[in-house]
């Protein structure tokens, strides 16, 4: 009977720490942030924040963007104006919280004439990020995250930038859980 007793003991004490370890490697915060017109990175943001077990917040535009915004064919669009202009800073709806409480912050957003949208700048610019590890992800049909990863990355050298993804509609949690796990 004491056999028995020490080996269940040895058992939940076992077990007790592994769980606490595992706490304690997943303790960082995590935030994912992103930006969707047409819900295919609010699913991908979903799918992260689901992997991780982090926080979810949407980037809103101040003035929401219509059907007539998007149409990349129309020189006279909402969004081709923006993307043409560098300069560019759509106006954001809310804030974050607190930002200091997060570790990692993951960004996403739908690629647009091979860049992030002008609205991840005004984001960014609009919360202070310096020195926070940042991990863009980005959705497209057709397009690489390359560009803008590589302009966002040389507009805001003061972030600890983590390597980014782009997700398709047939990337698996597989490859998401892959990513996020090396980004220490």
């Amino acid at each position: 009977m004491k056999n028995i007793l020490l080996i269940l003991f040895t058992l939940f004490f076992a077990l007790g720490t592994s769980a606490q370890t595992k706490k304690t490697v997943n303790s960082s915060k995590k935030l994912v942030a992103y930006f969707s017109c047409t819900g295919n990175t609010k699913q991908a943001a979903q799918k992260i924040a689901d992997a991780i077990g982090a926080e979810l917040y949407e980037i809103k535009p101040a003035k929401a963007y219509v059907a007539a915004d998007l149409d990349y064919r129309n020189k006279k669009s909402r969004s081709t104006f923006e993307m043409q202009d560098p300069s560019s800073r759509p106006a954001v709806s809310g804030k974050i919280g607190n930002i200091k409480k997060y570790d990692i912050i993951y960004v996403g957003y739908p690629i647009w004439w091979n860049l992030a949208p002008r609205i991840i700048n005004s984001f960014i610019e609009k919360n202070n990020f310096k020195g926070k590890k940042v991990a863009l992800f980005a959705t497209s049909g057709s397009s690489t995250i390359d560009n803008s990863e590589k302009e966002l990355k040389k507009s805001y050298k003061d972030i600890n930038w983590q390597p980014g993804l782009l997700i398709k509609k047939n990337t698996d949690n597989n490859a998401i859980i892959q990513w996020t796990n090396g980004i220490k």
